[in-house]
């Protein structure tokens, strides 16, 4: 879920002819969960293979980025490695939220309450280890850049945006930002041109810094938010305040990691320093074995979307450009 800085942040609308021969970060767990939670049938049911396996992860990642590929858009996915132990709270903490969900969406479509059945179904999303690994076969296979992160996937993305090789990190989270990512771009996963937006660091008018405060002030994937805090009360707290100490005084900051633990960890999280993007050409007939032969996806609509990559040129062209 990430912090929430929407009420602080302006960003500015983008389309895709502006994204044409750019390169991006994709925070990938982010994505795929939005495929998970879009990807369904009305009454909420994730798309399924024979053997009632979810298949809206790879109808996703393999749609949506072809057609993002022959857009003239460059992809890089980034996946997250071993999350910090005092994310285990929050880790346990959505699971239950999901399981509960989970509950309603059956006692919705018991009820037939079509639109709470969606709500619920959307809420429900579970991604598998299974899952994961499937992804990254798909994506290599189609031929798109993997990294592996040392932990969080928004901090590795922060990091290659940095050195410049892609211009942004794709996330709908902003804790790329607080990651020191220059440059996040929301709304990747959604085909409507007009809901693209760009958010840049330094035009927010805040430093990375005041942005750790006031998100770990109002709450992030590792702390809950403090208590009548939300952004703009944030914002006029970190602007008034000039250490670590008096703010956690000011608030009365009593959860079990300190202040100063959690914000070191946005200032300077766990990364890999070298990386290899590697892009490669494209294996239809293993991007044909995962989704037609082992999830019976259509192998003529396959085939189709095999055929728009090849006329692309096979592998990405542009990696690292602006």
């Amino acid at each position: 879920m990430g912090v929430n800085l929407s009420s602080i942040i302006q960003p500015q609308k983008v389309d895709f002819n502006f994204l044409v021969g750019k390169s991006l970060a994709v925070d990938s767990y982010n994505i795929i969960y939005q495929f998970l939670s879009s990807i369904r049938q009305a009454d909420g049911t994730p798309l399924k293979d024979g053997k009632d396996r979810v298949t809206s992860h790879l109808s996703g990642l393999f749609y949506r980025t072809i057609n993002l590929t022959c857009k003239g858009i460059d992809l890089i996915f980034v996946f997250d490695g071993k999350p910090p132990d005092f994310k285990e709270q929050e880790i346990e903490r959505r699971k239950k939220i999901r399981e509960e969900a989970k509950e309603k969406w059956e006692i919705a479509l018991s009820e037939r309450k079509i639109k709470e059945a969606q709500k619920y179904a959307r809420m429900s999303s579970t991604l598998s280890d299974e899952m994961i690994e499937e992804s990254k076969l798909l994506l290599s296979y189609l031929g798109f850049p993997v990294v592996q992160a040392k932990s969080e996937g928004e901090a590795q993305c922060a990091k290659i945006c940095r050195d410049g090789k892609v211009f942004a990190t794709a996330s709908q989270d902003f804790d790329s930002l607080l990651f020191g990512s220059p440059r996040i771009l929301r709304n990747l996963s959604i085909s409507r041109a007009e809901s693209l937006e760009l958010i840049e660091l330094e035009k927010i008018g805040l430093t990375k810094e005041k942005l750790i405060l006031i998100g770990l002030l109002i709450g992030t994937d590792y702390n809950p938010g403090i208590k009548g805090i939300g952004p703009k009360k944030a914002v006029e707290l970190v602007k008034k305040t000039t250490s670590l100490k008096e703010i956690e005084t000011e608030v009365k900051w009593d959860f079990g990691i300190s202040l100063e633990t959690l914000y070191n960890f946005f200032l300077n999280p766990p990364i890999f320093e070298k990386y290899e993007i590697k892009s490669r050409r494209p294996e239809p007939e293993k991007i044909k074995k995962i989704l037609c032969e082992e999830h019976n996806f259509s192998e003529e609509r396959v085939q189709k979307f095999i055929d728009k990559l090849g006329e692309k040129g096979g592998k990405q062209s542009s990696l690292g450009s602006f």
